[in-house]
């Protein structure tokens, strides 16, 4: 057992990885698209991300990793069309509110060009937003992912927390309490740490959020 959870969290940790990776790389590129040139690109992007967003992550998952059958890589492929909408969103709202400070408009009198001003003095100002949510969804994701596996949608055998909790559920009616609660143990403490370290990045790379002296 003890083996079986160290080893899970080498798991969840490249499920984390890949899956924040994959979506904060697509939102980012979709919300920033969508932000910095606005008008008719601006509407189809961000209907298309309201499509998504209308879907509870948790059955848009399900229903995407039941489609393609039990593996993990279908588990972070069905993940990563899920999570990378919030990213879009949260980076279309950060990069319409930098464009429109002076610095950025001093940029473009002086000549730089669009993809300059963009990379020089809207993406640095607007990707933190993005940085704490994706150390929160680091959390998150192993604890949907956890779900999925659950249920039966990761293939048998894996070294992985939910398969962990599915197959030791079957002895607890015979005292053997353990085999669940351990592998469920570890994905609340896992989601709950990541959880936190979020909430400290949030308040120390926001100024907004520090307390007045």
């Amino acid at each position: 057992m003890f083996y079986g959870v160290v080893w899970g969290s080498r798991t969840s940790l490249r499920l984390s990885i890949l899956v924040v990776s994959i979506t904060v790389t697509v939102g980012v590129i979709v919300g920033s698209v969508a932000g910095f040139l606005g008008g008719r690109v601006d509407e189809i992007l961000m209907r298309t991300v309201d499509v998504f967003l209308s879907i509870p992550e948790l059955i848009f998952a399900l229903a995407i990793a039941a489609v393609l059958g039990p593996a993990f890589r279908n588990i972070i492929l069905a993940l990563a069309v899920v999570f990378w909408v919030k990213y879009a969103r949260i980076m279309r709202g950060q990069v319409i509110t930098v464009k429109q400070n002076d610095y950025v408009d001093a940029a473009r009198v002086i000549g730089d060009s669009p993809v300059r001003i963009f990379a020089k003095d809207v993406l640095p100002n607007a990707i933190t937003p993005v940085v704490v949510q994706a150390t929160m969804d680091m959390g998150n994701i192993v604890l949907v992912g956890a779900t999925l596996s659950f249920i039966g949608l990761a293939e048998a055998g894996l070294a992985e927390w939910g398969v962990l909790v599915a197959e030791g559920q079957a002895g607890i009616s015979s005292g053997r309490w353990w085999a669940s609660t351990f592998p469920g143990l570890m994905v609340f403490l896992w989601a709950l740490g990541f959880n936190l370290v979020g909430d400290g990045m949030r308040d120390i790379l926001d100024p907004r959020t520090e307390a007045p002296r």
